[in-house]
């Protein structure tokens, strides 16, 4: 149980510093890669932060669904509910959100539109995976009761 715990702390709380790192510096300089570049550093971008972010957010999916299973404590349980209800927004907001843009700037190059609608929809991720790092660090100090 605490090795799952671990997981998802550790899970979460790399990927709360990576989406912020993604939120304030990276997606903002999207809209300085040069023209004749962009297809191609797109592209190379996706696969290569794929390879970061993939492993992460499934370790997280699935260490957030084995906490219901096994609960660090009995009164956490409709909090760990609360953290897992955060993965599927985290996720449905990667799916319909932000991956049609990434295609889009993929396929099409840049566009301001795009890129603005991009940077301006992760806050939903940002603002998600805040929440969830905040929830599994305080369920991880201690027993949360309601």
């Amino acid at each position: 149980m605490q090795l799952l715990l671990g997981l998802n702390l550790f899970s979460t709380l790399a990927m709360v510093g990576l989406i912020w790192f993604v939120q304030i510096v990276h997606y903002p300089l999207l809209s300085i890669v040069g023209e004749d570049q962009f297809r191609a550093y797109m592209k190379q971008h996706r696969r290569l932060t794929s390879r970061v972010v993939g492993p992460l957010m499934l370790v997280e999916a699935f260490t957030s669904a084995g906490l219901l299973y096994q609960p660090p404590a009995a009164g956490q349980v409709c909090w760990l509910w609360c953290g897992l209800g955060l993965v599927l927004v985290i996720w449905l907001s990667t799916a319909c959100l932000q991956m049609p843009r990434h295609t889009a700037l993929t396929d099409h190059g840049f566009s301001a539109s795009h890129h603005t609608a991009l940077v301006r929809t992760n806050r939903v991720r940002t603002l998600a995976w805040t929440a969830r790092g905040l929830l599994m660090t305080g369920l991880a100090c201690g027993p949360v009761s309601i």
